[in-house]
């Protein structure tokens, strides 16, 4: 394997989610600025360009923003907002929640790739909840769109726990289920 290939599937590899506290270390707008070009780089169905983010590094607006979401997210210094809109892409088919996961599937990499922890934290974000409306009042997101995910960005306090990974041979064949 080529060192380029290395790299990346060493970061793969290594990136986990992050539930712990975060260090107050600020992150620099030009990890923000990699991170989310990482985001918007992700491929999208029909290359309608569903997803669309929201960087936030303002004491302020992290201030508001954490606390809604509680636990360690509320420490970090930074966070991805994750917005979608559900467009038609062909046909009848709406690829908006394949898009968004691949874009956040890219964050998440970056993050690591930059040395940064985090989390994709969805359940307590999306939908029509007081969380939800809250978050949308803070960041302005039009009516249009969908907040669906929110990200934090910062420097892990302690290493998190890692989650086990069922051996590959019990995910993952060749040419036919169970074949190896």
């Amino acid at each position: 394997m080529n060192e380029r290939a290395r790299a990346v599937t060493d970061v793969i590899r290594d990136r986990y989610s992050y539930r712990g506290k975060y260090d107050a270390t600020p992150v620099p707008c030009e990890d923000l600025d990699i991170i989310i070009e990482a985001g918007l780089a992700a491929p999208s169905g029909c290359n309608k360009q569903t997803t669309s983010l929201i960087a936030v590094d303002d004491p302020a607006v992290v201030a508001a923003l954490g606390p809604l979401l509680g636990g360690g997210i509320a420490t970090a210094p930074a966070a991805i907002c994750v917005l979608t809109r559900p467009l038609v892409a062909w046909g009848t088919a709406v690829y908006n929640v394949q898009d968004y996961a691949a874009a956040i599937e890219n964050i998440l990499l970056a993050v690591a790739a930059l040395g940064y922890a985090s989390c994709w934290v969805e359940g307590q974000v999306t939908g029509d909840g007081e969380v939800n409306a809250k978050m949308r009042e803070i960041l302005g997101v039009p009516d249009e769109y969908q907040l669906v995910a929110y990200l934090p960005v910062g420097v892990a306090a302690k290493p998190g726990p890692r989650a086990k990974r069922l051996p590959t041979g019990e995910r993952a064949w060749y040419n036919g289920f169970g074949k190896r």
